[in-house]
C-alpha cells in the first residue's frame, strides 16, 4: 500500500480538491513525519508548529463553505530560510541574521500566502546560500537521507533532504550557481533552477544579485509545474523580473515533445567525472532515444573557465550585498569594544568640546566594533568569500579580475547561444559524483567549488536548468541527470523531464 506522504503533490492536490483528503490531515502527517525523521536529517531549523494547522483549517474550512481557494490550497511546503517571511524568523542560516524578524514577506512568500499553501518551515541553508554542502550553516549540519553520513548538497540542502525524507511534498530553494540542482540531484528530487528574471527575488537576502534565482524542489517535474505557476511572473518590486505571461506549465508539462534534439556537452565527459555517474547519465540519454530524440554532441568551449567566472563574480557580488550587515542598522552586533549608542554619545560630547584627538580616537573604537560585529557574525565561508570578492574589486585588481570574469561570462553566453542552434536542450550530469561523505571536502573549499563544474554556467547565461533522478550508485547514492533550455523556454524544459519520468520509476524511489 503507497503511504500517503509518497504521493506526489500533483495526487494529493487532486484528493484534496476531490475531498478525499483534508488539509489537516494532510498537514498533521507531514508534521507527524517530521517529527520522525528530523532529528536524524535536520533539515528544518524552524517549523512554525503553533500556525502549521491552524493555515490548514482555515483552508478546510473555506472550501466547506464553498468559497474560493487559491491554486495550492492545503498543500505544505517547506521555504528555505532565505526569504524574507513578516514576523517569522529569518536568519539565512548566519549569526549575524540570528534575531531578524522582517517587517514584511518577500514576493514569493505572498504568493505562497494568496495560493493557500500551508507553510510547514524554514528549511537549513549554507550561510548565505554560500557552499554547496550544507555544512556551512550556523545552526546544525542537515544530513542526506539516504545516508547519514553523506552531504545532502548545498546550499538548498534543507529543502531538497526534507522532500526526499518526505517531509514536505514541496520546496522552495535558491539557485546561484547550482543549489537547486546540485542538492536535488544528489537527495534524488526534482530541483528546477528557472530561467533569470522569471520569479521575483524581491525579499530574497542577496548573494550574488545578477545570478541567484528562486526555485522548486518536489518530487517530480509535475510538481515542480505546479508550485512554478505559482511563483512565477512580473513583479515591479524586483526590476530584475521579466514582464512576460505565465504559461500554464501543470497543463502542458505531461505533452511530450516530438523531434526533441538533445545537445550532449564534450566538455562534461572527461576527467573528474565519476564513472557510474558517466554511465547513469548515458543511460538516460538512451532512454530519451527509446522516446524518439536525437542526440548530437555539442561543444562549450569556455565552459572550463565557468568555475573560477562564477566564483570571481558571485564573490564581489556578494561583497557588496554583504556590506550592509555591520552591526549599526540590524544584525549582529558585538558586544565589545563599545555598544554603537554609546559610541554615538560620546562622539557628539568630543565634537561639542572641539577635541579632534578623542574623537580620532572614538572613530577607531567605531571601526573596532564593524569589524568585531562582521568578525563574529559571519561564518569562516562568508568570510572567505567576502574577502575574494572585496580583493577582486579593489584598486589595481578590478580590471584584472572582476571585469575579465564579465567578459568570459558574455563568451560562456555565446557557447550556449551557438549549441541552441542546432538543438532544443543541453544534457549532462548535474554533479561529477554522488554525494561525499560529510566533512570529506571541509579542508579543501577549491575541491567543494569544483562541484557546480556543470551547473555554475547555467547561472552566468541566464539559463534555466533542471535536475532529475536518474539512478544509483553501487552505495545507493542518488544520482542526477541535468537538463538545460534557452532563456525562458521553462516549459520546454519540465516536458521533457516529464516524458523522462513517465519512461522511468527512478523519482518514486525514498530512502
Amino acid at each position: 500500500m503507497i503511504s500517503l506522504l509518497d504521493h506526489t503533490a500533483t495526487i494529493l492536490l487532486r484528493q484534496l480538491q476531490a475531498g478525499a483528503l483534508s488539509a489537516v490531515e494532510l498537514a498533521q502527517a507531514y508534521m507527524d513525519q517530521i517529527d520522525r525523521c528530523d532529528g536524524t536529517v535536520k533539515a528544518f531549523l524552524h517549523i512554525h508548529a503553533d500556525s502549521v494547522l491552524e493555515q490548514a483549517e482555515r483552508i478546510d474550512r473555506k472550501r466547506a463553505a464553498g468559497q474560493p481557494v487559491g491554486r495550492l490550497a492545503g498543500l505544505p511546503v517547506a521555504v528555505k530560510d532565505l526569504l524574507c517571511q513578516e514576523g517569522q524568523l529569518t536568519t539565512c542560516a548566519s549569526h549575524m541574521l540570528g534575531n531578524f524578524h522582517p517587517p514584511y514577506d518577500a514576493t514569493a512568500i505572498r504568493k505562497l500566502k494568496e495560493a493557500d499553501a500551508v507553510l510547514l518551515g524554514r528549511t537549513n541553508l549554507d550561510e548565505f546560500a554560500m557552499g554547496g554542502s550544507t555544512e556551512n550553516s550556523a545552526f546544525q549540519k542537515t544530513t542526506n537521507p539516504w545516508d547519514p553520513q553523506r552531504i545532502p548538497g548545498g546550499s538548498s540542502g534543507g529543502s531538497a533532504a526534507c522532500v526526499a525524507a518526505r517531509m514536505a511534498p514541496l520546496a522552495v530553494g535558491t539557485d546561484t550557481g547550482g543549489s537547486i540542482r546540485c542538492p536535488a540531484a544528489l537527495c534524488g528530487v526534482t530541483g528546477l533552477k528557472p530561467s533569470y528574471g522569471r520569479v521575483s527575488r524581491f525579499g530574497l537576502v542577496a548573494f550574488a544579485s545578477s545570478l541567484d534565482q528562486i526555485g522548486p524542489i518536489a518530487q517530480t517535474a509535475e510538481d515542480c509545474a505546479l508550485l512554478l505557476e505559482v511563483l512565477a511572473g512580473h513583479d515591479p518590486n524586483d526590476s530584475t523580473s521579466v514582464n512576460r505571461p505565465v504559461p500554464a506549465y501543470s497543463l502542458a508539462v505531461r505533452r511530450p515533445l516530438v523531434g526533441l534534439r538533445l545537445g550532449l556537452v564534450r566538455e562534461h565527459f572527461g576527467e573528474g567525472l565519476d564513472g557510474e555517474v558517466e554511465q547513469a547519465v548515458r543511460e538516460a540519454i538512451r532512454v530519451y532515444e527509446s522516446l524518439g530524440a536525437t542526440v548530437a554532441e555539442v561543444s562549450l568551449p569556455h565552459s572550463r573557465y565557468a568555475v573560477a567566472t562564477y566564483y570571481i563574480i558571485a564573490s564581489c557580488e556578494a561583497s557588496a550585498n554583504l556590506a550592509r550587515y555591520d552591526g549599526a542598522h540590524y544584525g549582529y552586533r558585538t558586544k565589545e569594544p563599545a555598544m554603537l549608542d554609546e559610541l554615538k554619545h560620546q562622539r557628539k560630547q568630543l565634537h561639542e568640546a572641539g577635541d579632534s584627538a578623542g574623537l580620532e580616537a572614538l572613530d577607531s573604537a567605531l571601526i573596532r566594533m564593524y569589524r568585531c560585529s562582521r568578525s563574529e557574525g559571519f561564518g569562516l565561508e562568508v568570510k572567505r568569500r567576502v574577502m575574494l570578492g572585496t580583493y577582486a574589486l579593489s584598486a589595481g585588481y578590478y580590471d584584472a579580475y572582476y571585469l575579465k570574469a564579465l567578459k568570459v561570462r558574455r563568451l560562456i553566453h555565446r557557447d550556449f547561444q551557438e549549441a541552441f542552434k542546432g538543438v532544443d536542450l543541453i544534457v549532462g550530469p548535474v554533479t561529477p559524483t554522488p554525494a561525499y561523505k560529510l566533512g570529506e571536502k571541509a579542508d579543501d573549499p577549491l575541491a567543494m567549488y569544483l562541484f557546480d563544474l556543470y551547473t555554475a554556467s547555467t547561472n552566468l547565461a541566464g539559463l534555466p536548468g533542471i535536475a532529475v533522478p536518474c539512478g544509483f550508485s553501487t552505495g545507493r547514492l542518488p544520482i542526477g541527470l541535468h537538463l538545460q533550455a534557452p532563456p525562458f523556454e521553462d516549459e520546454r524544459l519540465l516536458r521533457a523531464a516529464t516524458m523522462f519520468q513517465q519512461a522511468t520509476d527512478w523519482h518514486t524511489a525514498a530512502p
